[in-house]
């Protein structure tokens, strides 16, 4: 007979272990089904699953036993749940045809302490949620037959998908007809409190330990099957890329009986590229001809082709016995550690194909506590917005689960790179011999089920393991062995150099040290760049001087749309709908959040009480924050050798429950206003502007903001880069406007700009723009001394348009202002000068041809009418960041009259404190690439004007401009729900440089707006 199999998914029924029976034998019998009077009671009846696979809490959350958890405080309402035994049964049939073939039971996942027993006699313990398990079945009659002396242990019927190896010793435990499967389960609360005391808890969500079966559970029937097949489908190096299929079917039964395999290679359409009957035992190989299939490439590279695999098992009498489909893609993925040009250290860089990717990407925690809940279409919900948001890569952390097949496969579809790390996070694991064999069968499976995507791109040993030794002063590290020689040694027997292997996360490399490893030094291997928010909580305005060779977390926390934050204060007093009160607290797991998140809000912002006032300025927080860090980090990639920084993975794309967190897009897949922002500095061609202030006044010590009351900015410059990702050329017009903020003042002016490809290109390195202002100063004698300019409320904006004319990116520069008198360090009390301002303006391109455009840079001033634009030509280098321009920060003369002693004053210096400098990046046809628009900071410093904005609607198409700068810029419509989708948000518009924005599901609503305003 041919495998059969049956998904034991329809008939579940659960209750709560009842404590009064001795057995949890015995429940089935005693306790009959659920009863209306019985409607709270879950001990003494058993109730009908809603769903299977199942989770408890799903099931008493449908039945109205418990209060959603998600809402108020009732996390902490169910905390019982986790303190008592619950079990799960079901029955199933089998004919006596099918009791005299092999039968196995498959358990993909249980979570997590569980026992089963199948009529009455124990099949499983279970231990590990991520060890998928097989139990081989044997009928009661034939225990008799049983080999003397075998002892039928529980782990010794085990097979944890270890396919290569033959079915272990059967149970016997199966009977024709009706099976009767019982799973009792204990949570960890029960089975691992003494380790909880000992080591503590480290949550990034909700307490709520739940359990079950919360994946499939199958029965396979077969005389021979095949239990596994890798398809290896391998890629030769760059320039060959010649592709090569290896096939190693695994077979369970009668192997004996299969006489050869049927194998065809096919198309998504259905067409064959090849097919071929090779006999059993042979080696399976097909090396294919140029041409014959298409390389799968990540996304904004090329195509995702992907090819599918039959495998027919053919019996001695030319029967079928079985056949299994695998999806494949050819591709070639490589982590190159390599020297650097001018730099210490090495790269950590990724290489597709051939071609040096530059990542952007999210850490992906799960989507949600209660994993049986998350449907493909969620899964793929998620992955479409982290594509749509022009990144490359998601990191799976440690500290979560390995995903279902569809989070995947979906990756393989949309080109999405995954970073793997096996399941160990944040903690010291032991390494005596049973626990290293649970890692091994864990790290077995499921490099086994995830071996033949060609999404996979890393695995990685663990997340911030190697890094507690520091942070906890340990002397030792016993779970070495597991990262350096258990893990790394199953990936190559499973399947080889495929996918590479990084020990933990962060980790740099071997060194001549007491430790002997590195978490921490930028110039190697990966870091969690954590000064910001946690460790020294420095200024986000200092990422550039906090990058790495590839930093794989860092970011900045917010509240989540007011929408997700009313869900949660549903039943909670009026007076809990406040910044402080304690349901917000309850949902901010952060810690120190209150602390740490006030010292950012007041650093940058005016201070307020009213709560979504207070939750969209904690958005324009990180969307600044985390925004920058892209911009400032993607300007490293500076070409073949200069790779200084090849990936930044921001902590984190989601969240688990609707909560306050570093999240870009909220539990309800909401974006925040990060998430655009995001979105717009991973665009192919991006321009970028960096502000220095040399000093706020000719006595300061260099690089400091401002002092009580110098609001100068003297000596400020701006630097212009632009990136471009592809792997061609680039040619366009930067151009950059100036508009002051105090005044009417305004600067333009335009570069030709060539972006080489795959690179940073600098544009522009100038002194920024500023109003001729002047501040006469009372001096001892008849003679005036003219001051330098001061650029401290010029906004700097940068346009990038292609050849065409079009817009490719926009990005606003905003002056950065601290609370500290060391080097680099933003402002002092009082004291807006920004003397000898700088900034400096780069592109980034990540497609793979050059691309030639204009950069327009525009500078106005916050507190004036002066203004000044101009345009540099620019080339963006495919697939890397393009420097532009590093120039004086542009700033208005302004006229300050001071009085004084005597009749002759000194003439004060023109300053660019207020000055917002924008460049525009323009191909030649001058279609707009890219924006960016630098504005002075701290914002809770400028009475920022009102801007006249206005809003433009037809169709789905919604046009926004404005008379005066205009920061953050949030649309949104009346009763807005989650059917509104924007192509893009969260915008720093200017004067003369209207934006269009297409919005989904609109349905003839209002739209309205609003922005960064004064308090």
């Amino acid at each position: 007979m041919s495998r059969q199999t049956l998904t034991l998914s329809g008939n579940w029924q659960w209750k709560q272990r009842d404590p009064n029976l001795e057995s949890v034998l015995d429940e089935p019998a005693k306790h009959g089904p659920l009863l209306e009077q019985d409607s709270n009671d879950t001990k003494s009846a058993w109730r009908k699953t809603t769903t299977s696979p199942s989770e408890i809490h799903v099931e008493l959350l449908k039945a109205g036993i418990i209060p959603d958890p998600y809402k108020g405080f009732n996390e902490h309402k169910v905390q019982w749940v986790g303190k008592r035994e619950w079990l799960y049964l079901s029955t199933f049939e089998l004919s006596q045809e099918q009791l005299s073939s092999s039968v196995e039971l498959e358990f993909e996942g249980l979570d997590t302490f569980c026992t089963a027993y199948l009529n009455g006699i124990e099949i499983l313990k279970s231990e590990n949620m991520f060890t998928p398990a097989i139990v081989s079945l044997a009928p009661l009659e034939n225990e008799a037959s049983a080999p003397k002396g075998f002892v039928g242990s529980v782990q010794a019927a085990v097979s944890a998908l270890s396919l290569s190896s033959p079915p272990s010793q059967p149970k016997y435990a199966l009977k024709p007809g009706t099976n009767t499967l019982l799973l009792h389960f204990k949570s960890a609360l029960l089975e691992a409190e003494a380790l909880e005391a000992k080591y503590g808890k480290v949550r990034a969500g909700p307490e709520l330990m739940t359990v079950g079966p919360y994946r499939p559970i199958r029965l396979h029937t077969y005389k021979t099957r095949i239990a596994d097949v890798y398809v290896k489908a391998l890629v030769s190096p760059a320039p060959e890329l010649a592709c090569t299929v290896q096939i190693t079917p695994t077979l369970h039964g009668n192997v004996s009986d299969v006489s050869k395999f049927d194998i065809s290679l096919r198309r998504p359409d259905g067409s064959i590229v090849r097919a071929q009957t090779f006999d059993n035992g042979s080696k399976i190989e097909w090396k294919l001809n140029n041409g014959e299939v298409s390389l799968w490439w990540p996304v904004g590279y090329g195509q995702q082709a992907l090819y599918y695999v039959d495998i027919t098992a053919i019996h001695k009498d030319d029967t079928k016995l079985d056949q299994i489909t695998k999806r494949i893609g050819f591709r070639r993925v490589e982590l190159i550690q390599e020297p650097l040009i001018d730099a210490p250290g090495t790269t950590f860089l990724f290489e597709v194909n051939g071609v040096r990717i530059f990542i952007g990407g999210s850490n992906w925690i799960p989507a949600d506590n209660f994993l049986t809940t998350i449907t493909p279409e969620r899964y793929r919900a998620w992955l479409q917005l982290l594509k749509d948001g022009n990144q490359n890569m998601v990191r799976v952390w440690g500290g979560g689960v390995y995903e279902p097949d569809c989070f995947y496969d979906t990756c393989d579809e949309m080109g999405i790179l995954v970073w793997q790390d096996f399941q160990f996070a944040c903690g010291q694991y032991p390494a005596h011999a049973e626990f290293v064999a649970n890692v091994e069968a864990e790290a077995e499976a499921n490099v086994r089920r995830l071996r033949g995507h060609p999404s996979m791109a890393l695995w990685c040993g663990n997340n911030e393991d190697y890094q507690q030794v520091f942070q906890w002063g340990i002397s030792t590290l016993p779970a070495v062995i597991i990262y350096e020689k258990v893990l790394p040694n199953v990936i190559g027997r499973l399947m080889g150099n495929v996918v590479p292997y990084h020990r933990g996360s962060p980790y740099g490399s071997l060194r001549d040290s007491v430790k002997e490893w590195d978490t921490a030094d930028p110039t190697i291997g990966d870091i969690h760049q954590w000064e910001v928010w946690a460790g020294k909580g420095a200024p986000y305005q200092d990422w550039d001087t906090m990058g790495g060779r590839f930093v794989s977390e860092f970011g900045l926390p917010c509240l989540p749309n007011i929408r997700t934050i009313d869900y949660w204060l549903q039943g909670s007093e009026p007076s809990q709908r406040r910044v402080q009160s304690k349901a917000m607290q309850q949902h901010n797991k952060a810690g120190a959040h209150e602390r740490r998140l006030a010292v950012y809000m007041n650093e940058n912002f005016w201070v307020t009480n009213d709560l979504e006032t207070y939750a969209y300025l904690t958005q324009v927080m990180q969307s600044e924050g985390v925004a920058a860090a892209y911009r400032l980090w993607r300007r490293d990639w500076k070409g073949k050798g200069k790779q200084y920084c090849s990936g930044v993975i921001v902590w984190q794309l989601n969240d688990c429950w609707p909560v306050s967190s570093w999240a870009i897009v909220d539990y309800f897949l909401r974006p925040k206003l990060a998430y655009f922002t995001v979105a717009r500095e991973m665009l192919p061609y991006t321009v970028g502007i960096k502000r220095t202030v040399i000093q706020n006044r000719e006595t300061d010590r260099p690089r400091q903001f401002y002092e009580f009351g110098a609001f100068q900015s003297v000596g400020a410059s701006i630097e212009v880069w632009g990136t471009n990702s592809t792997l061609l050329e680039k040619r366009g017009l930067v151009k950059l406007s100036c508009f002051d903020l105090v005044s009417d003042w305004n600067h333009v002016e335009e570069h030709p700009v060539t972006l080489l490809p795959n690179q940073a290109t600098e544009i522009l390195a100038i002194p920024c723009p500023c109003p001729p202002h002047t501040q006469p100063i009372p001096g001892p004698d008849d003679d005036a001394d003219p001051l330098p300019t001061t650029s401290h409320s010029v906004i700097v904006s940068a346009v990038l348009l292609d050849e065409a004319g079009q817009v490719l990116s926009r990005y606003t520069k905003v002056k950065q202002n601290r609370e500290t008198d060391r080097p680099r360090q933003f402002y002092e009390f009082g004291a807006f000068q920004s003397i000898g301002a700088s900034i400096e303006v780069w592109g980034t391109n990540s497609t793979l041809v050059e691309m030639r455009g204009l950069v327009k840079l525009s500078c106005v001033d916050l507190v004036s009418d002066w203004n000044h634009v101009e345009e540099h030509l620019v080339t963006l280098l495919p697939n890397q960041t393009t420097e532009i321009l590093a120039l004086p920060c542009p700033c208005p003369p302004h006229t300050q009259p001071i009085p004084g002693p005597d009749d002759d004053d000194d003439s004060l210096p023109t300053t660019s404190h207020s000055v917002i400098v924008s460049a525009v990046l323009l191909n030649e046809a001058g279609r707009v690439l890219s924006r960016y628009a630098d504005w002075p900071q701290p914002f809770r410093s400028y009475d920022t004007p009102n801007p006249e904005l206005q809003l433009y609607v037809e169709g789905e198409t919604v046009r926004v401009s404005v008379h005066k700068p205009a920061k953050a810029v949030v649309l949104s419509v009346e009763d807005e729900d989650d059917q509104v989708q924007w192509s893009d948000n969260a915008l720093d518009v200017m004067p003369e440089d209207p934006q269009t924005v297409v919005v989904r599901g609109l349905n003839g609503r209002k739209v309205t707006a609003r922005w960064l305003q004064s308090a």
